[in-house]
């Protein structure tokens, strides 16, 4: 548009000589400063069109994990669903696995995680804290995290003590006014990065009486300093309890935060009382309030709305009892009662415990819940044994294991056919299901220009909601409009549905350094927001914009050339599918398709081929040499071989995932016993069947250094011992695909 607009305004000057004629020496300076121009626009241009690719690029990637996560969260669930404990043991173990307490006693929790016995040594020169805290406490908590000093266990274990405390007696929806306080800030996702709080206090002032926050959820998370911006909130909610508030993100939650780095950093900052510590965050994350409104007007929230919210029943709901949203509602008292039975030996023969099911974002319950209104009860049985097998058969592709015609039907049928006794017993009680479904709606969905209101198919949890549907909200509930987080924007904010939905997003350089800007929101008596933006990494500063979008966007490609390695496998099936002479070679086009087939991100790959293939002749490119050419540029930074490497890089967080979810006491090691449980997990509804000793022989050959215990890079070691097996076309054991 811009040359365009260049190239009209010059011949209409040409045709202007006619009738006015200029000084021949401005002829020549007129020329150029319209070639100056026009140079400039398509610059531009061209700069803005590598910066949306770049940024496609790295939400894609980004979604495509919550995805990975929510699936083999959904592996999980499905396993357990069709594991029958042998004994009260058994049933501890697979509990501590995935199904935490819904609430302590408070008793209970003073005696698991008792700060008193925790003694600080006199050697320690950290900052001490003493209750009821006082500002200077707070303020002494940054200067002691600005010079890289770290909070004892005890006072950690005390602060999150306290902290639960006070957030109990909160209701679920905040109510906060402007009336006692010049302004209130509202600041969004900080995911970890403490120099961004620094920042925004340095900017905006601490908390005080006259300087009201709103912290609007995910603290934690993807960066290296969570548990000291946690310590910080948490230290100024308790000092300024009207003045502070703090609401729940989707990733305040436990299951989230195994794939996403806060439990490790926990584990590694904290070694010896790491584990109380993150129990004590478990149940403090689930008593975060869920929403603030101000002046009646406002509504702030991490996720968004959906066309079933109700600000009424949200109000009421005993948000406690939602430890991870990841698994829903926890099973009725008949549920839990029948179980116990079955421990018993009092369940019918065959009938494994009923378990309700746990996929967020109502992907899987939505659909089975609509399902079962409308079909019939067999129907409905085949429906979900078409859907347990298809996530099965991913699975076993994703270890290796090649399935015979003959085993297909033998995969998981027997464990999947539901009786009408077992149909009933999965769906939770309507009322839970509602409640469940209003809290993931809140912290997993994102606004869409159209309108309506759909599955958020994109992050596999919570929905997509049109303008029509935040109108409907606003008018409801007398409402002006909607402050929420949970998508980096980057200029920091935007706003969408006609200024009715504003995106904060307080996290600079979220993706890479100079990707993004920092923001938070001013709102005073008027209710007008007035914005502030900003870069916490000083080096983003000296950067032009041509040198931070090249930074940005060779990142991007970096990480999106490790995802095409990733899938190299099937890649190649699908490229053949293009290539039916077998000439090792397929069109552009076709190579585009492809790609987008096996990665669905959604990107618009031809554009993006110029970075990704090169040396291609007569339009037409060799996949195989291609792909030759990403496995060179990944061995050269791991040195492995490159079979091995696609199958780390594909699984390396699931596993991670993985190895943490069975080291249920996250002692950064897997015990024999976790394993053998474990193991008797995996194999129940997989028809893979091992003796007990042949399940500890398996453990012991696993555990490299024969300490008794299997950590992280033995667990990952067996990984590429048996993608190696697989890749020297030897048939794997049960047991190996197991491992792996």
């Amino acid at each position: 548009m811009g040359c365009s607009s260049s190239t009209n305004a010059y011949y209409f000057l040409r045709k202007s000589e006619k009738v006015q004629t200029l000084p021949d020496a401005a002829h020549p300076a007129f020329k150029a400063a319209v070639l100056i121009q026009r140079w400039y626009r398509r610059y531009v241009a061209r700069l803005e069109m590598r910066r949306r690719c770049t940024w496609r690029i790295f939400q894609s990637i980004e979604y495509s994990c919550e995805q990975d996560q929510i699936k083999l969260h959904n592996f999980f669930s499905y396993l357990m669903d069709h594991f029958t404990p042998s004994s009260s043991k058994e049933r501890d173990f697979i509990s501590r696995m995935l199904t935490e307490e819904e609430s302590y006693k408070d008793t209970e929790l003073e005696k698991l995680c008792d700060y008193e016995s925790v003694e600080v040594p006199d050697s320690y020169t950290g900052p001490h804290l003493s209750f009821p805290l006082l500002p200077d406490h707070a303020t002494a908590l940054l200067e002691a995290f600005k010079q890289k000093q770290q909070l004892h266990a005890h006072y950690v274990l005390k602060l999150l003590h306290e902290t639960r405390r006070h957030l109990m007696q909160l209701p679920n929806i905040n109510h906060v006014s402007t009336c006692y306080s010049e302004e209130i800030t509202v600041c969004g996702d900080l995911h970890g990065r403490l120099d961004d709080l620094f920042l925004i206090f340095y900017k905006n002032g601490l908390p005080s009486p006259e300087k009201s926050y709103v912290f609007n959820g995910d603290f934690v998370d993807r960066g290296k300093q969570s548990i000291e911006i946690l310590i910080i909130l948490f230290a100024f909610l308790l000092v300024y309890p009207k003045e502070v508030h703090l609401n729940r993100g989707n990733h305040e939650d436990h299951m989230v935060n195994l794939r996403y780095g806060f439990t490790k950093e926990v584990m590694q900052k904290y070694k010896v009382h790491g584990k109380k510590i993150l129990k004590m965050l478990q149940n403090v994350f689930c008593w975060l309030p869920l929403a603030t409104i101000i002046d009646q007007k406002v509504l702030i929230l991490h996720g968004g709305v959906s066309d079933v919210t109700d600000l009424v029943l949200l109000a009421k709901i005993p948000r406690h009892k939602f430890v991870s949203v990841l698994r829903g509602k926890k099973r009725k008292e008949k549920s839990r009662h029948m179980d116990s039975k079955a421990i018993n030996g009092e369940s019918p023969v065959g009938v494994d415990p009923p378990r309700s099911s746990s996929f967020p974002g109502s992907c899987l319950q939505s659909e089975l819940a609509s399902a079962a209104s409308s079909a019939s009860r067999a129907e409905l049985s085949q429906w979900v044994r078409q859907m347990v097998q298809e996530e099965l058969e991913k699975c076993r592709k994703q270890v290796g294991f090649d399935e015979t015609p003959g085993d297909k039907e033998l995969t998981c049928v027997s464990s999947v056919t539901m009786t009408e006794s077992e149909l009933e017993s999965c769906e939770t009680s309507e009322s839970s299901q509602e409640e469940w479904k209003q809290i993931v709606d809140i912290l997993w969905s994102d606004p869409m220009p159209q309108e309506g209101c759909k599955m958020n198919t994109v992050r596999g949890g919570g929905c997509y909601f049109g303008p029509d549907v935040t109108e409907k909200i606003l008018q409801k509930h007398s409402l002006q409009f909607l402050i929420r987080s949970h998508e980096c924007k980057q200029e920091g904010y935007e706003f969408c549905h006609n200024r009715k939905v504003l995106t904060i997003f307080s996290a600079s350089n979220y993706y890479e350094i100079g990707s993004n800007r920092g923001a938070y929101v001013k709102l005073g008596p008027d209710l007008i927001p007035h914005f502030v933006q900003y870069q916490a990494n000083k080096t983003a500063h000296t950067l032009t914009m041509r040198q931070r979008i090249s930074r940005v966007e060779e990142s991007a490609f970096r990480a999106l050339r490790e995802k095409l390695f990733a899938h190299t496998s099937d890649l190649i099936c699908a490229f053949k599918s293009y290539d039916q002479d077998g000439t090792g070679t397929i069109t552009l086009s076709d190579w585009a398709t492809a790609v987008e087939s096996v990665l669905h991100f959604g990107l618009p790959w031809r554009m993006l081929r110029p970075q990704l293939v090169r040396g291609t002749a007569g339009g037409l490119l060799e996949y195989r040499s291609w792909l030759d050419d990403l496995a060179v540029e990944q061995r050269s930074k791991e040195h492995i071989q490159s079979s091995l490497l696609e199958a780390i890089y594909r699984n390396r967080s699931n596993l991670e995932t993985i190895f943490r979810i069975i080291d249920s006491d996250h002692s950064g090691l897997i015990s024999f016993e976790e394993f053998h449980q474990t193991w008797k997990l995996f194999s129940s509804p997989m028809n893979m069947e091992l003796t007990a000793d042949g399940i500890s022989d398996l453990a012991r050959s696993l555990d490299f250094n024969k300490d008794g215990n299997i950590d992280f890079n033995e667990f990952l070691e067996a990984f590429r011992l048996i993608e190696h097996t697989h890749g020297d076309d030897k048939a794997p054991h049960p047991a190996e695909m197991a491992v792996s």
